[in-house]
């Protein structure tokens, strides 16, 4: 089972003003091939999927405990997405005819502004739908933790990339925390594969540069020591995460591996305001005091 909590993972600070550009390419780090869509399925699946889960128990609740924190990362970039698209086109007005999403026009991410309402979607930057194919779940532990390796590598680069297209704040921040939590996650498949089959992954595989202490978003994170800790994602259980997650950390600043219980801290999730133009979530302000009266709560009105 899953247990939700109403916070992001970390932070995000708001944009200074929309920029859908740098929401569009941000699109990519959700719904594309190394996105966080993928990221999330594949060990997701991998987890239902797990045989011998008592005799192999440490392994299933490392595949277990990282999808739960890619649901949040999943959730983050959303949020990413959709704060940077907020206010970028439109005028409040009501009446059609005044082509109020006229914007959009001049934007290659249209998809966000016709299939939702200036909202993230589960598609790469082309606005090419997510898909399953993308999922890869053998069944096989050391095919399925060499998969995960390299998923996470290739997702490293797309970070680093989009990092250096836009310097967008919103933008900046999650690809910073990113880096580092998507380089747990690879140091984490690497000493997995290490335990399972005795073979120094470090030395058998290039890896991408892990050091991040040049992505001022990233090092902040690290020298908070987020790139030591494992999240259980749990209050009971997953208890033998360390059997895998110990030792001193083979990148970032020095300290010992780390699984803390529960989640992380977190932060607010943004309350974006409605959206007349694109009939989203489609009340106007009457209707939105009547509802309020209907559910004898006081939806922020004043």
């Amino acid at each position: 089972m899953f247990k939700r909590i109403d916070k992001l993972q970390v932070d995000l600070p708001k944009p200074s003003k929309p920029d859908p550009e740098a929401a569009g390419v941000v699109q990519e780090l959700l719904g594309g091939r190394f996105g966080e869509m993928s990221t999330l399925n594949n060990y997701l699946f991998q987890s239902f999927n797990f045989r011998a889960k008592k005799k192999l128990r440490p392994f299933y609740e490392l595949i277990a405990s990282i999808s739960a924190e890619e649901i949040g990362h999943v959730e983050l970039v959303a949020n990413t997405i959709n704060m940077n698209l907020d206010g970028s086109v439109g005028n409040g007005s009501t009446n059609p005819d005044e082509t109020p999403l006229r914007e959009a026009l001049g934007f290659e991410n249209k998809f966000n502004f016709i299939l939702g309402g200036q909202n993230a979607l589960p598609a790469d930057s082309t606005g090419k739908a997510w898909t399953g194919d993308n999922v890869f779940s053998s069944g096989n532990l050391v095919n399925d933790l060499l998969h995960n390796f390299y998923l996470e590598c290739g997702a490293r680069t797309h970070k680093m990339r989009v990092y250096q297209m836009t310097d967008n704040e919103t933008a900046r921040e999650l690809c910073g925390y990113l880096l580092v939590r998507g380089g747990v996650h690879v140091v984490a498949y690497a000493k997995a594969l290490e335990k399972v089959t005795g073979v120094n992954v470090m030395n058998m595989l290039p890896i991408p540069d892990l050091d991040n202490s040049k992505f001022d978003h990233a090092k902040k994170y690290e020298d908070e020591g987020s790139h030591l800790k494992l999240y259980r994602f749990s209050d009971e259980d997953y208890g033998l995460l360390n059997r895998i997650w110990t030792g001193p950390t083979p990148v970032g600043p020095p300290g010992e591996l780390e699984v803390v219980d529960g989640v992380p801290e977190g932060g607010d999730i943004p309350d974006l305001e409605h959206i007349p133009e694109e009939f989203a979530p489609g009340f106007d302000e009457e209707q939105f005091r009547e509802l309020s009266k209907r559910l004898q709560y006081e939806a922020g009105m004043s």
